[in-house]
């Protein structure tokens, strides 16, 4: 069982729920580490004094605010916590909004929240209201020293809280290079429009996350097999020669290459079958016989 990040309560209206906040994602990140290029040592990090030089141990390691240069206000986790008890125990919904309404963009790191001893009921309660009612509670909570802007969903039969970003924290589109969002300011014509809606259509399917892998995490793996096998462990690969750049015509004539794509019929595939597919050198033109 995972260990709780965090203990509190969900609030809406005078309803308490205790729960529990434990991550919803697993890293699976490859663990490199950093090695000096002279003897291939692993590459250390010192916590140290910089008035004296030498290194602190942790038990000895406090927080402060600068609130001038080189003065600081010691904050304890006591201090911290108490400077606004409520907000630091609590997850207050603020209010309830359709799930499609929040975009994408604002949505950050995922956490299951679990009912705490005696919060089972009005848990579920709260789980099936959103599921019903096809809602998200929006609230905030304080983790860490920082107070979060968070999405409530009801995922399966756990309530997720979804971290959210906050709107000056999203850059904004307006100075971006984008075409335009109407058909004909972006030169799309209603056949093009037809002909991708069916190749959207063709390639549907329900979505099962569990097909889908890091397969170049897989890739990168197999390559330090390789290498140990091949008693390669220090060798510094060199940088493979620049490619050349396939300058692409600026005129893209969109309905052949939407015709080809749907008579080939691409088959729904797992990341690795398409990945492997798209890696795999092309054929070279086949050469006119000469008249």
């Amino acid at each position: 069982m995972a260990r709780a990040l965090w203990k509190g309560a969900i609030s809406f209206g005078l309803v308490h729920i205790p729960v529990e906040l434990i991550s919803a994602s697993l890293d699976h990140e490859l663990d490199l580490s950093m090695l000096d290029r002279r003897d291939f040592a692993p590459i250390g990090y010192k916590r140290y004094n910089k008035k004296t030089g030498k290194e602190v141990e942790w038990d000895d390691i406090i927080k402060g605010y600068e609130y001038k240069t080189d003065e600081y206000v010691v904050l304890s986790e006591e201090d911290l916590k108490q400077a606004n008890v409520k907000a630091t125990q609590t997850i207050a919904i603020f209010t309830f909004v359709d799930a499609a309404e929040v975009p994408l963009t604002c949505y950050e790191h995922p956490y299951y929240l679990l009912p705490a001893k005696g919060g089972e009921k009005v848990y579920a309660l709260l789980r099936e209201t959103l599921r019903k009612a096809k809602k998200v509670g929006i609230a905030s909570v304080v983790m860490r020293t920082k107070q979060h802007l968070c999405a409530l969903v009801c995922v399966g039969n756990a309530i997720v809280l979804n971290t959210l970003r906050y709107a000056d924290e999203i850059r904004p589109t307006d100075d971006l290079d984008l075409p335009g969002n109407t058909l004909k300011a972006a030169g799309i014509s209603d056949k093009e429009l037809k002909m991708a809606m069916s190749l959207v259509e063709g390639m549907s399917e329900t979505w099962e996350p569990a097909q889908y892998h890091d397969s170049y995490r897989e890739d990168v793996l197999a390559l330090v097999k390789k290498k140990i096998k091949a008693k390669q462990t220090k060798t510094i690969t060199p940088p493979a020669p620049a490619r050349e750049e396939e300058h692409a015509s600026n005129v893209i004539d969109l309905v052949a290459l939407l015709q080809q794509s749907l008579g080939k019929k691409i088959p729904a595939a797992p990341i690795r079958k398409r990945a492997a597919a798209s890696a795999a050198p092309k054929p070279p033109p086949a050469r006119r016989k000469a008249a």
